[in-house]
């Protein structure tokens, strides 16, 4: 299975682009757009979103998650293994969250390959998406030269293991966070704008139109 979590949006060409790529080069994979509307040039909001989604999918799950506004630069396109699935995209802090709450340390690869087609604005599609597909149908990356052991670089250290921002705004006008729920203590009062929010267990737990906070069905604190 090949999940996508991208920034590119579900209107212009890119996300379909990218499933042309991953039909054509692992045609027998199920391919699940997971999210296609991640924080734009965000990456450290994507990262706690990324973290939070990924816990519902099996192991050996392939995720090509791709929220790049380094696209082109010096930032390393990187394969990383965490908690039993796999991770494709840039080294620029998207990763740091599932690495960082991984079961056992994760291990990671830096890609050395070069497609034939490489477009300085468009890796998701020419880089990280065929990788994505050979991993998923199977190819091992260890011993192999189109990839590099390398260590997970640390530079994201100062990122908080929770978030207290709204990092994602859903189609229902909900905003959520990047606090995990079960992390905070139970009287724990939640502020937005300088007005207490009263925390609810779900929408029919408060009157129409009032506002509150809640545990989310991804475990995440959302107003």
């Amino acid at each position: 299975m090949i999940v996508l979590f991208t920034n590119f949006g579900d209107q212009g060409p890119y996300l379909g682009q990218m499933e042309a790529v991953l039909y054509r080069c692992a045609p027998e994979q199920r391919v699940v757009n997971l999210l296609a509307d991640a924080p734009v040039h965000d990456t450290r909001a994507a990262a706690y979103l990324l973290a939070a989604y990924a816990v519902e999918f099996p192991p050996e799950s392939v995720f090509l998650a791709v929220v790049d506004p380094g696209v082109g630069g010096s930032r390393r396109p990187l394969v990383i293994k965490a908690s039993g699935r796999w991770y494709v995209g840039p080294d620029n802090g998207l990763f740091e969250i599932v690495v960082r709450r991984a079961q056992v340390p994760a291990d990671c690869w830096e890609i050395n390959w070069t497609p034939e087609r490489l477009s300085p604005s468009f890796h998701g599609r020419d880089l990280f998406g065929p990788i994505a597909a050979r991993i998923a149908s199977g190819e091992s990356v260890a011993e192999n030269h189109d990839f590099k052991s390398c260590a997970v670089d640390n530079k994201f250290h100062d990122w908080p293991d929770d978030l207290a921002e709204i990092i994602y705004i859903d189609h229902f006008g909900n905003a959520i966070t990047g606090l995990r729920a079960q992390t905070l203590p139970h009287d724990a009062e939640i502020a937005l704008c300088g007005h207490l929010v009263p925390r609810a267990k779900t929408f029919s737990s408060v009157s129409p139109g009032e506002m509150f906070c809640y545990e989310n069905a991804n475990g995440l604190l959302e107003i």
